[in-house]
């Protein structure tokens, strides 16, 4: 028999995945550009080591006054994560987009994590 010793801690992710953050409030100009910045991560070597149906976290507590283009920006980055062969999660989601994301239909497109804790505040 062959024993082999693991590395890390059994069950637990030791890859780091690929990580964008979308703040403010955006418009319909912004997204092309986080979705080629999200092609861009996933073409650097470390996107390119992920295993296959890894997760990208996309990081949206900074969003300010979430809309049916914040729902656009989420729909096209899930598009540009799958066409490489990997999954959107969203983390730190305001209320106000999960509803959005369930109204359209796409709340079991991208996986939800928790909610908005250290959201940034409305600046209004």
């Amino acid at each position: 028999m062959n024993f082999a010793r693991r590395s890390g801690l059994p069950g637990v992710d030791t890859e780091k995945p690929i990580a964008l953050t979308v703040t403010g409030q955006v418009s319909r100009a912004d997204v092309p550009d986080l979705c080629v910045e999200l092609e861009r991560a996933l073409a650097e070597p470390r996107g390119a080591a992920l295993a296959p149906g890894a997760a990208v976290d996309c990081d949206v507590g900074g969003v300010i006054r979430p809309d049916l283009t914040l729902v656009e920006a989420v729909a096209r980055l899930a598009l540009v994560a799958r066409r490489s062969g990997r999954t959107l999660r969203l983390r730190r989601v305001p209320p106000e987009l999960r509803s959005l994301l369930d109204l359209v239909g796409l709340a079991d497109v991208v996986t939800l994590e928790a909610g908005p804790e250290g959201r940034v505040p409305d600046p209004r």
